[in-house]
């Protein structure tokens, strides 16, 4: 027997070693499970599907806001793409209503809400979550049935009260009935309640009082659950729409929704323009979230100890 021939036999074995066996690549999913093809395209479909439903209006909207006047928005089949964009529809915005104006009270309104819901929600988070006092259970009790009601079933009360503070008609009294959401509060209370408490204990036994576990030991790592928050807070007060209509009256501290408004008329609607101003008012919570996503999805998993 050559020495090649012995090269060419597989090791242990009396046979020639043949062709490598290549392996089709499976599919599995998260628990190492092989995904059926029948079952993979099923999992498409459906995504797809809800892809379409949600992204598609906002496509439609920014496809209708890049076409020109000349072009049928209303054919019969729909044409998706513009023939000829442009960007006269957004010039004839700012011709229009002040958008800007009214994008910058929005900006101002959504950071203090922002920031006050952050402050107020990691506080009384903590409180509810590590200290140890009478009646703590009732307090989380009543932030669960504020979740409950609904903002038009108190809207008069909250309008009567800004009017008693001489709120009406300020960016203040706009920001103050949302400055702490309850939702926010029980967020950050789950996320205070994921952590350990021997490294609070530990903050404890080195003499840290109470704000310092909260502000040095505590805080720091609930820092996804704080995005979240200020993601959420900003979305809601940019996108609020019926608090700033009743409690607004000066078109010149109008928020960018309320302002929005005044685009179509009883005698006059030009879907050009509206798809237009709907795209510049949903522009800043797209670039927010890019921004912050990976903070966003951390949250949900927030608390664990890491190694």
């Amino acid at each position: 027997m050559s020495v090649l021939e012995k090269t060419a036999r597989t090791p242990g074995t009396d046979r020639p070693a043949g062709p490598a066996v290549t392996r089709e690549p499976r599919v599995t999913d998260a628990h190492g499970r092989r995904v059926r093809p029948a079952e993979l395209i099923l999992r498409y479909v459906l995504l797809l599907a809800v892809l379409a439903l949600t992204v598609g209006p906002f496509l439609w909207q920014l496809s209708t806001s890049l076409k020109g006047p000349t072009e049928d928005i209303f054919g019969s089949p729909p044409r998706f793409l513009p023939g000829r964009p442009t960007l006269h529809n957004y010039t004839r915005v700012a011709d229009t209503i002040p958008v800007w104006d009214y994008a910058l009270n929005s900006l101002e309104v959504a950071a203090a809400s922002v920031v006050t819901n952050c402050a107020g929600s990691a506080l009384a988070g903590y409180a509810l979550a590590r200290l140890r006092y009478r009646g703590r259970k009732a307090a989380t009790l009543a932030f669960v049935l504020a979740m409950l009601v609904p903002v038009e079933g108190i809207i008069i009360a909250q309008f009567t009260t800004m009017r008693e503070l001489g709120l009406n008609n300020t960016l203040v009294g706009v920001v103050l009935p949302g400055s702490v959401a309850a939702m926010n509060v029980l967020l950050m209370r789950n996320a205070f309640r994921n952590l350990p408490y021997e490294i609070e204990e530990a903050a404890w036994v080195d003499g840290a009082n109470v704000w310092q576990r909260f502000w040095r030991v505590a805080l720091p790592a609930v820092k996804g659950t704080l995005a979240v928050v200020a993601i959420f807070a900003f979305m809601g007060a940019w996108d609020d729409f019926l608090w700033p209509l009743v409690v607004l009256s000066d078109p010149d501290k109008f928020t960018l929704t309320v302002g929005l408004n005044y685009l179509h008329g009883t005698f006059a609607n030009d879907e050009r323009l509206v798809a237009a101003g709907t795209v510049i008012a949903v522009a800043p919570l797209i670039a927010l979230f890019a921004c912050l996503q990976r903070y966003f999805f951390r949250g949900v998993g927030e608390g664990a100890v890491k190694g």
